[in-house]
């Protein structure tokens, strides 16, 4: 490209710039990051994902409670003989003596160990995760492979992990020892699974700044409004499926599309007043039990109005970015599937929650909150970057 300057008392003035040269660049790769970084960022994603689910898998086969002590290096060594696994077993039988008793007095040693296997993978797969970033984090950094910004976007996951990782002991460390309560408090894992959420977005933000560093959608300013709005009420929704699990709310009425029995579950929904005293101790309290379980419900009707309603107004649009296009398809692919899953997982609470229902309901919820921040993303305007 030629560009002419004109000074004051001296003659014209041509500038050859070369075609690479940043000025002249306005194509994505122009502000890519190397392809080595997106990767690792995109492998940090995946494994956040995974560990949201097995911490699922933990609180849904009670296997929270099975390690009562917190070794950050030591605790990476499981027990090596049956001497050893049975000293664990015998520490759990008094430190989690209300769940053992309750749930578990018939626990034989190899069923311990099953339970013991969820946690202590949900364990090991967060120290996993911390090596993965730190290593190659450093040697990216080494390297200059890092500009300012992402160095700062992932100086907040990091503090968000670490956070992640304290509160996690902390609610477990609240359910050992505890005489009045099963499992660990509901509330305390609606947190906890809340900072593991924040964690898992931002991350998967990140990479999508990396990813994709240019987007031309950021004009429609209503939909993004919209969008915006459909994640809130997504993130609510996981932190209410967070209550469903922790208090079990699910058993309280596991039929659908209606409250079969209406008469009866209403009677359970009205059996005590909502007032502080029965908020605390909710695993003798039905009702707060059933009131969740309505909230979840609910929330999920109007998700599921504010979605198809976003996903509208996407379609009507013209002239929209091949992602926007594609993201606002997924979106409702994955809003009827988990759905669905939500239903399968509600019907199937006969007794207990079923794992694999509930499982991957929950990893749905994470999916589709995935694919609504990639469409979110979209609106994102490049030139701030």
């Amino acid at each position: 490209m030629v560009l002419v300057r004109h000074f004051e008392h001296s003659p014209i003035q041509v500038f050859n710039w070369p075609s690479n040269h940043p000025t002249m660049q306005t194509d994505n790769t122009s502000f890519r990051i190397a392809k080595t970084v997106r990767l690792w960022l995109l492998a940090g994603v995946v494994m956040v994902f995974f560990q949201v689910v097995i911490g699922g898998v933990t609180r849904l086969t009670d296997s929270g409670l099975s390690i009562t002590e917190w070794k950050p290096l030591m605790g990476a060594i499981p027990p090596l003989n049956e001497a050893e696994w049975q000293v664990a077993f015998d520490k759990y039988k008094v430190a989690a003596r209300k769940q053992y008793e309750t749930l578990h007095a018939d626990m034989s040693l190899s069923e311990f160990k099953f339970i013991f296997f969820w946690e202590f993978a949900h364990r090991q797969w967060a120290r996993l995760i911390g090596l993965v970033f730190l290593v190659p984090f450093l040697w990216f950094l080494f390297k200059k492979q890092l500009p300012g910004w992402l160095v700062r976007n992932l100086g907040i996951v990091v503090a968000l992990a670490m956070l992640e990782a304290l509160f996690g002991w902390i609610m477990v460390a609240s359910g050992l020892n505890a005489d009045n309560r099963t499992w660990v408090s509901a509330y305390k894992l609606v947190i906890h699974l809340g900072i593991a959420t924040a964690v898992f977005s931002y991350l998967f933000w990140t990479w999508l700044r990396a990813n994709q560093p240019v987007t031309v959608d950021g004009h429609l300013t209503g939909l993004k409004r919209l969008g915006w709005w459909a994640a809130s009420l997504l993130f609510v929704q996981i932190a209410f499926g967070g209550l469903m699990a922790g208090m079990r709310a699910g058993l309280i009425h596991p039929h659908f599309p209606v409250f079969v029995e209406w008469g009866r579950f209403w009677q359970v929904l009205m059996a005590s007043p909502v007032g502080a005293e029965q908020l605390a101790d909710y695993e003798a309290q039905q009702s707060i039990k059933a009131l969740v379980q309505v909230m979840h419900r609910g929330m999920a009707w109007l998700l599921v109005a504010v979605a198809v309603w976003y996903f509208v107004k996407i379609q009507r649009q013209t002239g929209i970015s091949k992602q926007l296009d594609l993201g606002g398809n997924l979106m409702a692919g994955m809003l009827i599937l988990q759905f669905l899953l939500g239903v399968v997982t509600i019907i199937n609470c006969m007794g207990r929650v079923p794992l694999l229902w509930g499982a991957l309901h929950q990893a749905g919820a994470l999916v589709l909150l995935a694919i609504v921040l990639f469409v979110n993303y979209q609106y994102s305007r490049s030139e701030k970057r």
